[in-house]
Formats: structure tokens, sequence, C-alpha cells
């Protein structure tokens, strides 16, 4: 795809906690079944993300989600771009995300194996680049079974 025209952004994110919340999702996914999340807040000194969740983390299930995360840091996963259409998405990529004013030119970020999102935002160029993922709280809320996590990155 020869210079794609993509929407425009909004947003100056910091790369480091915004390529985190790229692996959180993605954990999250994993150790829980749920979705992505709707509901995030990224900033460079303290970022908050909410994920709808069947039950409330043990408190070893979050040790597990921060262990995880810093793991995945470490491993030093490239961050790859991809231009594809709406119709070229692959199987594992939801076009539900996407705005209704979405271009037809799609940006995947990849992260390594782990990942793989629709993004227009700025990240690094590989996870070591991200520092240490801090997990500095938690709410649950039974009623919606919204589980917040607040987080920051140290570099």
């Amino acid at each position: 795809m020869d210079d794609p025209i993509l929407n425009t952004h909004n947003k100056e994110e910091f790369p480091p906690a915004h390529t985190a919340e790229h692996l959180l999702n993605q954990t999250m996914a994993r150790m829980f079944g749920c979705e992505r999340s709707k509901n995030a807040h990224i900033e460079r000194k303290k970022s908050k993300i909410t994920f709808i969740i069947e039950h409330k983390p043990s408190k070893k299930e979050e040790k597990e989600i921060e262990q995880r995360m810093n793991d995945l840091i470490k491993a030093d996963l490239p961050v790859n771009f991809e231009f594809v259409t709406r119709d070229t998405l692959p199987p594992n990529v939801s076009p539900d995300r996407l705005p209704k004013d979405a271009s037809e030119a799609i940006r995947l970020v990849r992260i390594g194996d782990y990942d793989v999102c629709p993004c227009i935002g700025k990240h690094v160029r590989s996870t070591s680049q991200i520092g240490r993922f801090e997990l500095l709280g938690t709410n649950w809320d039974e009623l919606s079974h919204g589980f917040r996590i607040r987080f920051k990155v140290v570099q």
C-alpha cells in the first residue's frame, strides 16, 4: 500500500506507556478471556485502564499480571507496523473497534507474535524501551465486573 492516508490523530501519547497498554490488553485477554479495554487513560506519570472480567482477581493474579508484563518488556519484542485495508484485516483483528469514519487504510501495530491491534498512535521500537511496569493499585466494581488497573512505567 503506497502512502496510505490515515485518520488524523488528536493525542500525543507517551510511547512507552502507550505500548505497555497494548501489552496489558493482550495479557488481560489471555489471562481472563476478556475483550480489550474500552476505557483507558494513558499518561506519562500514571495510567488507568478498566477491563470487564468474570471475577475479582486475587492478589496472586495481580502479581502475575505485573510479572507477565515485565517478562514481555524484558523479552525485547519488536514493535512493527503494517498497513492493510478494512477488507484485508487479519482474522484475529475485529473491525468492530474501528471508528465509523476510519480511513480505508488501517495501520496495524504488531508486538512480536504477542499482540496485533489497529492503532495510529506512537509506540516504542521494542518492548525493552518501555522500562519497568509497576502496578500501582486496582479497584473492583462488583456490579459491572469492572477491574481497574492503575500503573506506571518507570524508565
